[in-house]
């Protein structure tokens, strides 16, 4: 399995230490479905593009394992506090309506095919609802993505 190297400003390893599988938060699925390349600084842009394009849509048996705390896509994110962030309330809250969504505990551990699939089950309004204190909301980059992906 390829472990491409993740942006991180304190190097510090973000990727699941005993399998090597990409952590996300339930929130990030539908973040990397719809990643354009459009972030919050340049660290920021090429760490998702490691993460999303280099290993989950390169390999779509990537192993993920969810978590609560920051995961993969956080590590150069100006919002990170630690393993925490400074929008705490909003993540926790877009974390329990994705993870409800796609049906994903924390500590889940699925390839990202399958975590993918769960997405595809969602219709693209249903964004408005589980997204719905995402400042990218508006964009409709996952709207848009998730339709795409809805019609393969």
């Amino acid at each position: 399995m390829s472990r491409s190297r993740i942006a991180d400003p304190q190097d510090q390893n973000w990727t699941a230490p005993e399998s090597g599988a990409v952590l996300l938060r339930p929130h990030h699925v539908l973040c990397a479905i719809g990643w354009t390349g459009r972030g919050y600084s340049p660290a920021f842009s090429a760490n998702m593009d490691a993460v999303v394009v280099g290993r989950l849509r390169a390999d779509p048996d990537t192993p993920v394992a969810f978590t609560e705390n920051a995961d993969s896509l956080c590590a150069p994110c100006p919002h990170r506090r630690g393993h925490g962030c400074a929008s705490a309330e909003k993540i926790a809250d877009l974390d329990r309506n994705h993870a409800a969504a796609l049906g994903i505990e924390p500590g889940a551990r699925m390839s990202w095919a399958e975590a993918r699939a769960r997405a595809m089950r969602l219709r693209p309004d249903d964004l408005d609802r589980i997204c719905a204190r995402c400042q990218w909301l508006e964009y409709g980059m996952c709207k848009d993505a998730l339709r795409r992906l809805r019609q393969k």
